[in-house]
């Protein structure tokens, strides 16, 4: 510090002129936050872009127009047994796939997300997704959707998991869907003992709110067995 600003301080302390520190000291953490969110807005803008590049279908999914790259909707899933489980499934772009082709089509993105199945006593069982887009590139007419629906579970302790696989096309707005074990694993029990065989679902958009209540109404058949 410079004498005549020695001085000066010493001059606001005697008047009571204390520098308010605290005030610097919040224009400092006000300053900082703000380069946080602009970072984190680059980040996520980058991110943003790069998805949309790369996967363009992800902004036209089911023939809808889905800026936020995400789709949700539910169906009645079909054992081979005629049991009937409301699904619930919500998917957006992954840069995770097989790089194998299918049915004569070749990979063009991965896709990720949640399900949700309710079993017979009215239930949900949450799941986690995760597949391939094949043939699809500017939208998703034409193309098709394999993906794995696995049991989900809140830490990773290396335990079995049950699990099924769908694949199928879109039809429309609709994906309709069906177990195909000739490409892959049979389904594994779930450790509640669920297991779903050679099951089949033609998925409609929708919100959760809409599988809420088809789980209930089949909760409610369910008891009234």
């Amino acid at each position: 510090m410079q004498p005549e600003q020695e001085t000066q301080a010493i001059e606001n302390l005697m008047a009571g002129r204390a520098p308010n520190l605290g005030q610097r000291q919040r224009r400092g953490c006000l300053s900082g936050l703000f380069r946080v969110v602009l970072a984190g807005v680059f980040c996520g803008a980058l991110v943003y872009g790069v998805a949309v590049a790369t996967e363009p279908w992800s902004l036209h999914i089911g023939g809808r127009w889905t800026p936020f790259l995400t789709w949700h909707g539910y169906g009645q899933l079909v054992t081979k047994n005629g049991v009937q489980y409301p699904l619930y499934v919500s998917l957006f772009p992954s840069s995770h796939f097989s790089q194998f082709h299918r049915e004569g089509l070749r990979p063009t993105g991965g896709v990720q997300g949640s399900g949700w199945l309710c079993t017979s006593s009215g239930k949900i069982q949450r799941l986690e997704l995760s597949g391939t887009v094949y043939g699809g590139w500017r939208s998703t007419e034409g193309s098709l959707f394999a993906f794995r629906l696995l049991e989900a579970r809140i830490i990773n302790n290396g335990q079995a998991r049950g699990f099924f696989d769908l694949t199928g096309r879109w039809q429309g707005s609709k994906l309709v869907m069906d177990e195909h074990g000739d490409y892959g694993e049979i389904g594994k029990t779930f450790r509640s003992g669920l297991r779903i065989d050679h099951a089949s679902v033609t998925l409609n958009w929708g919100a959760y709110s809409d599988f809420k209540e088809l789980c209930a109404t089949a909760g409610a058949r369910a008891l009234a067995k």
